[in-house]
């Protein structure tokens, strides 16, 4: 059981995509930065905004979403970190709103934060903990998925998602402690309100 030693927010730096679906791996991370008294403060030589809470490191990247390998191997790499030991939160357009999966390695879905973490760290063996927003698809939008994901979610998709962000910060314990199995359970069974 390897306990997570880098837990890495996706999104993209600047206020103008602060509210976007594709932030929502930064919302949980800020949130979890405040629930453990911590304060992100920008690291230039990890590329991004670091925190040191205990035993683990909490990132966000600085660079647009398709550069966070840099951030997330510049830090791994500092501070010897496997890949088994980094845990990655994104937004995740197979998924609804709200929809919640824990998982280690796989594919990058397209996601081009993943394959550039991917790439940079030459294994895909990282835990993802995938925050649906939907695809304009299924949600029975017109617009096109990079036009979707740099959208704030609609006001009836937000409430799912902050919920979703909530049960991911109730199951921290158990990710803290390595325990993915029972976060599985916890995260993927876990109700939502219609």
């Amino acid at each position: 059981m390897n306990l997570p030693r880098l837990i890495v927010g996706l999104g993209n730096p600047g206020a103008d995509y602060a509210a976007t679906r594709h932030n929502v791996g930064f919302w949980y991370v800020d949130r979890l930065a405040a629930q453990l008294k911590t304060s992100l403060t920008p690291q230039a030589k990890f590329f991004g905004l670091a925190a040191r809470a205990g035993d683990f490191w909490l990132l966000q990247p600085s660079t647009f979403m398709n550069r966070s390998g840099q951030a997330v191997a510049a830090l791994a790499n500092f501070y010897k970190i496997e890949a088994s030991e980094i845990l990655v939160i994104h937004d995740e357009l197979d998924l609804p709103p709200g929809g919640i999966r824990l998982k280690q390695g796989g594919g990058n879905g397209g996601h081009n934060g993943l394959k550039d973490i991917q790439a940079r760290l030459g294994t895909a063996d990282f835990w993802r903990l995938r925050l649906g927003i939907g695809h304009p698809r299924t949600l029975g939008l017109a617009q096109q998925v990079v036009d979707f994901v740099l959208h704030p979610p609609r006001k009836e998709e937000l409430p799912a998602i902050e919920q979703a962000l909530d049960r991911c910060l109730a199951a921290w314990p158990l990710l803290a402690a390595g325990d993915y199995a029972s976060a599985q359970k916890d995260l993927h069974s876990a109700k939502r309100e219609s």
